[in-house]
C-alpha cells in the first residue's frame, strides 16, 4: 500500500509539473520544474511523508528501464550498427577513462583511499540523455554531438554498474580481481545484449502473430490492440527484471528490446493504424510522466540528503571539495578523450564534455552503496558528493550554453501566418457547409466543430452549445451516417484548399502543409471514431 500511495503522489505531482511548464513557464525546461515541486514535496512534512524511502532496484527497474526502452525505440537499430566502434570507444574507452581520472584525483585532492575514490569515481561515470535537454532547451546542439551523446547515454549505464561493483569488491576485499571484472563486464554486456535481442525479437514475433491473424481480421477480436498493448506495456519490466535474475545487465536488455522494436514500428504501422497511432500516444503520455518523475524524485532525494543531519561527514567539507573534482575530472577527460581519440574541434569536444549530464542513474547507483559492506560514514559522503556533482552537471552547462550554443531561430510572425492560412481553410470547409442541402442545426453543428480548430469560438458559445447537446434527443444512424458524410466533405474541402495553397499558389512552406493536413486527418479520424458504428 505504501508503495501504491507513492506512487500516486509521484504521478500527480508530475501532472502537476507538466501542466505548470506547459501553461506558466514554458521557457523553462520540465525537468527543472518537476526538481522544484520534487523539493516541495521533501520540505512539506505531510507531503515527504506519503513517499517512501529510495529503493534503486524499484526505481531502475520500473522508472528508468521503461524511459531507456522508449528511448531505444525513438533509435534506429542502423544507426546503432553504424556507430558500434564509437559506442564501445565512448562506454568502455572513454568511461574507464574518466573512472581513472576522477579515482586518481580525487585520491589526491581530498586523501580518501583509492577504493573509495573508484567507487565515487564509477557512479560519476554514467550520464543521462533526458538530462542533456533541460540545459540544451531553446539551443541548437549540433547533430554529431547529440548523436553521440545519446548513443553513450544509452549504453554507459552497465560500464558504471561494473565499474562499481569492482570498486565495491576492492573496498571490501582490500585487492582488485581484473581478470573477474573483465568477465563481469563481457557476461553483463554480452548477455544483456543477448537476453534482450532474443526475448524482444520472440515478443515481436509473437505481436505480429496477432496482429496478422486471420481471425483478427475476420472477427475483428484485437482491433483495438488492447492485447497488443498490453504486451508492449510490459516488455521493458519483463526484460530488465529477466535480465537482472540470470546476472546480466537489465539496462542494456531493454536498450536492445527498444532498439528491435524501433525497426518493427516501422514497417507493421499500416498493418494496425489505430494500434500504430495508439501505441505513439501512450510512448508520448508515458514518457513525459516518467520524465518528470525522474527529476521529482531527484528533487525530493537531493533535499531529503540536504536536511537530513544523519547525513554528514564528521562535520567535514570534504564533501564538496570532492564534488567538484569528480566533475572537473570527468568534464576534463572526456574533452581530452574526444579530441584525441575522435579528433573533435575545440568547440564540438567541449560541448560534447559538458553535455554528459548526470542524474536520475548516478543518483541510484550511490544509493546502491548502502547495500554494501561500504562504512556509513563512506556511504555518507559517497552521497552527498555525488550529489554535488549532479548539480554542477545541470548548473554550468545551463550556463556555458548560453555562449556555447546559438539559439533557435524564431520567426515571430510564423504563429499569425500559420493561424491566417489555418482560418482561411477553416472558412473554406464553413462555407462548404453553409452551401450544402442539409438541416439547419447540421450546419450550425458543423461549423462550430470547424471554428473550433482555430480556437475561434467563446466560453459562452461552448456552453450554449453544450447544454444544447445536452437536451437534444439521441441521433439516429441515419442522421450519425448524415453526419459523417457532412464532415467527410468538409474536411475534404479543407485538405483541397490547402493543396492548392501548396501546388498552386505556393503561399505555405512543406512542413505547414504536412502540420494543417496532419490536423485535418487527426479532426477526421476523431469523428469517424465516435462515429455510427454497426
Amino acid at each position: 500500500m505504501a508503495l501504491l500511495i507513492s506512487t500516486a503522489v509521484l504521478v500527480v505531482a508530475a501532472l502537476v509539473s507538466i501542466v505548470t511548464n506547459r501553461q506558466l513557464l514554458p521557457r523553462l525546461s520540465v525537468n527543472y520544474v518537476s526538481m522544484l515541486i520534487g523539493a516541495l514535496i521533501a520540505v512539506v512534512p505531510f507531503l515527504n511523508g506519503l513517499v517512501e524511502q529510495f529503493n534503486s532496484e524499484v526505481f531502475i527497474g520500473l522508472i528508468v528501464a521503461p524511459l531507456l526502452y522508449f528511448e531505444g525505440q525513438n533509435t534506429r537499430l542502423n544507426l546503432v550498427g553504424r556507430h558500434v566502434r564509437e559506442i564501445i570507444s565512448l562506454t568502455v574507452g572513454m568511461v574507464v577513462l574518466c573512472a581513472v581520472a576522477a579515482g586518481i584525483g580525487t585520491q589526491l585532492l581530498a586523501g580518501v583511499g583509492l577504493p573509495l575514490a573508484f567507487i565515487l569515481a564509477a557512479i560519476s561515470t554514467p550520464t543521462d540523455a533526458t538530462a542533456t535537454e533541460s540545459v540544451t532547451m531553446g539551443r541548437i546542439l549540433p547533430r554529431r554531438e547529440q548523436t553521440s551523446l545519446k548513443l553513450e547515454s544509452l549504453f554507459n549505464d552497465a560500464s558504471g554498474i561494473i565499474l562499481l561493483n569492482m570498486a565495491t569488491l576492492w573496498y571490501v576485499n582490500g585487492y582488485i580481481n581484473y581478470s573477474q571484472t573483465l568477465w563481469d563486464f563481457v557476461y553483463a554486456a554480452g548477455g544483456g545484449i543477448v537476453f534482450g535481442g532474443a526475448i524482444s525479437g520472440l515478443i515481436v514475433y509473437v505481436r505480429q502473430k496477432m496482429l496478422r491473424s486471420r481471425l483478427n481480421f475476420i472477427n475483428n477480436t484485437y482491433n483495438n490492440g488492447t492485447p497488443l498493448k498490453i504486451i508492449y506495456v510490459m516488455t521493458p519490466f519483463v526484460l530488465y527484471f529477466g535480465a537482472e535474475a540470470l546476472g546480466v545487465s537489465g539496462i542494456i536488455a531493454v536498450v536492445v528490446a527498444g532498439l528491435v522494436h524501433n525497426a518493427e514500428g516501422e514497417r507493421s504501422s499500416l498493418a494496425n493504424p489505430q494500434l500504430a497511432s495508439d501505441i505513439h500516444q501512450l510512448v508520448g503520455l508515458m514518457s513525459d510522466i516518467l520524465n518528470s518523475i525522474v527529476f521529482i524524485v531527484l528533487g525530493i532525494m537531493l533535499l531529503r540528503t540536504a536536511l537530513d543531519r544523519s547525513v554528514s561527514y564528521d562535520g567535514s567539507l570534504i564533501w564538496i571539495v570532492i564534488g567538484i573534482a569528480l566533475y572537473l575530472a570527468n568534464l576534463f577527460a572526456r574533452y581530452g578523450y574526444v579530441r584525441l581519440v575522435h579528433h573533435l574541434a575545440r568547440r564540438e569536444a567541449w560541448i560534447f564534455a559538458l553535455g554528459g549530464i548526470h542524474g536520475a542513474v548516478t543518483f541510484a547507483l550511490a544509493f546502491t552503496v548502502a547495500e554494501t559492506q561500504v562504512k556509513t560514514a563512506d556511504f555518507n559522503l559517497v552521497l552527498m558528493s555525488e550529489s554535488l556533482l549532479i548539480i554542477l552537471s545541470l548548473l554550468v552547462p545551463t550556463i556555458i550554453f548560453r555562449w556555447l550554443l546559438p539559439s533557435i531561430p524564431t520567426d515571430p510572425t510564423a504563429t499569425v501566418r500559420i493561424a491566417g492560412i489555418r482560418q482561411q481553410m477553416i472558412d473554406a470547409g464553413v462555407n462548404r457547409v453553409q452551401q450544402m442541402t442539409i438541416p439547419q442545426e447540421f450546419k450550425d453543428a458543423v461549423a462550430f466543430d470547424l471554428r473550433s480548430q482555430n480556437g475561434h469560438t467563446s466560453m459562452r458559445q461552448f456552453i450554449a452549445e453544450w447544454r444544447r447537446m445536452v437536451q437534444h434527443p439521441e441521433y439516429t444512424a441515419n442522421q450519425m451516417r448524415e453526419l459523417m458524410v457532412i464532415y467527410r466533405q468538409v474536411f475534404q474541402t479543407e485538405r483541397d484548399y490547402l493543396q492548392q495553397q501548396y501546388d498552386e499558389t505556393h503561399a505555405i512552406s512543406e512542413d505547414l502543409f504536412n502540420q494543417l493536413y496532419h490536423e485535418i486527418t487527426m479532426a477526421e479520424m476523431v469523428v469517424l471514431e465516435y462515429g455510427v458504428k454497426d
